[in-house]
Formats: C-alpha cells, structure tokens, sequence
C-alpha cells in the first residue's frame, strides 16, 4: 500500500477545504426564494416561466459574480488566463446548482396536484432547505466541529425564515 508522506496528505487536505466554498449555493438558494417571493406576489405564473425565471436568474447572477471575481482582486493579482477563467466559472457554479431544485419542485408539482400558491410554497421550502444544505456542506467539508455545522445550519434556517415572514407579509 502506498502511503503519502504527511505534509503531501495535509496540503491535499487543505486544498480541498479551499474549494469547499458553498457560499454561491448558499446565496443562490436565498436567490431562489427571493425570485419565488417576487413571482407569487404578481399573480400567478404559468409553471415553465417560472421555472425559466428560476434558472435564468441563477445564470444571472452567476455571470455576475463571475464578472466580479475576474475583475475583481483577481485581475489585480494575476493577468487573466483560460485556467483562472474556468476556475472562477466552476467555483461559481452552485448559484446555478442551486436554483434547480426550486425549479424542479415548480417543474413536478401539477403531479402532485398543486395550485399555484401551494407550488410557491412547495418551491420555497425547497429553496431554504436548499440553503441549509448548502451551508452544512461547505461547514462540514471545512472540517467544522458539529456544534459549528449545526450553528450554521440554524443561522440558515432562520434567514430563511425571515424570507418566509417576508412572503407572508407582502402578500396579505
């Protein structure tokens, strides 16, 4: 059995707690329920373009907050490349990632003979347990102790339900 030398074993392992950066997933599922909030309070949406609305924004943003780490502090650190390029895209992915399972939820629930309002509902649900996934992924894959993973889990869960209230009070 071939054994890595411990300082090899330890940079890889620190590595990959630098890429368990979930903060996209996490504020791509905030996105999400946000789009979800807006949509209901406008009447209601045909399913595909809500589903559209889902995505496109999760593109969106992704473009943008590409954009914003290329020219960023990037740009003035490193001169652009196609390896830097591709890395910001992928380590940016999650708010796209995020957003399909609110949108999936849209997607199926006339088989689970929704109307509208319960589609909304079901989709945001979806969309903060999404978020609290995403955190307690990045907290667990950052080798968080388990109070700190079920701390951000919490933090989550109540910033979602601060969206909820919002929901809540803007449509009544």
């Amino acid at each position: 059995m071939l054994r890595l030398d411990p300082t090899v074993a330890r940079d890889r392992r620190r590595q990959r707690r630098a890429h368990a950066d979930y903060t996209g997933g996490v504020y791509g599922s905030m996105l999400a329920a946000t789009v979800l909030i807006g949509a209901g309070t406008l009447g209601s949406f045909p399913r595909l373009e809500l589903v559209a609305l889902l995505l496109l924004s999760g593109v969106a943003f992704w473009i943008a907050h590409v954009h914003a780490q290329l020219f960023g502090a990037r740009l003035a650190q490193h001169p652009l490349d196609r390896h830097t390029v591709l890395h910001v895209c992928r380590d940016e992915w999650p708010i796209v990632k995020a957003a399909v399972p609110p949108a999936v939820a849209v997607a199926v629930s006339p088989l689970l003979g929704l109307d509208v309002p319960g589609t909304l509902w079901l989709a945001l649900g979806v969309a903060v347990a999404g978020q609290m996934g995403w955190s307690v992924a990045a907290a667990r894959r950052a080798g968080a102790p388990g109070r700190l993973v079920v701390f951000t889990a919490l933090v989550n869960l109540v910033l979602g339900l601060l969206i909820i209230s919002f929901k809540l009070v803007v449509t009544h």
